[in-house]
């Protein structure tokens, strides 16, 4: 079946960065569109950036935007997700997700101290 697996969150101080890691298995990885989202304490869960299969097509969210870098290594079945110049509005719990995947996994918790 289907499985995404989010690794590589922490605890981080304001302006430092991570670089979170979503290994999928069970699918044709390099097929498949593929996203992060996150979601914050009290508020909806939001879509942050996207990446076509083949790796071309990026989009962000504007409040990541010139911060935050998605990529994807399809030899590896995993998509990436460097986060840079962090601030506490970042902390959240970051999803991938696959498109046209309707399951959510565990997530990883990322938290920017104040």
């Amino acid at each position: 079946q289907v499985q995404l697996v989010e690794s590589g969150g922490g605890l981080v101080e304001p302006g430092g960065s991570l670089r979170l890691s979503c290994a999928a298995s069970g699918f044709a990885f390099s097929y498949y569109g593929m996203s992060w989202y996150r979601q914050a304490p009290g508020k909806e869960r939001e879509l942050i950036a996207s990446i076509a299969g083949s790796g071309a097509g990026i989009n962000y969210a504007e409040s990541v935007k010139g911060r935050f870098t998605i990529s994807r290594d399809n030899a590896k079945n995993t998509l990436y997700l460097q986060l840079d110049s962090l601030t506490p509005d970042d902390t959240a719990v970051y999803y991938c997700r696959r498109t046209s995947f309707p399951d959510w996994g565990q997530g990883t918790q990322v938290t920017v101290s104040l």
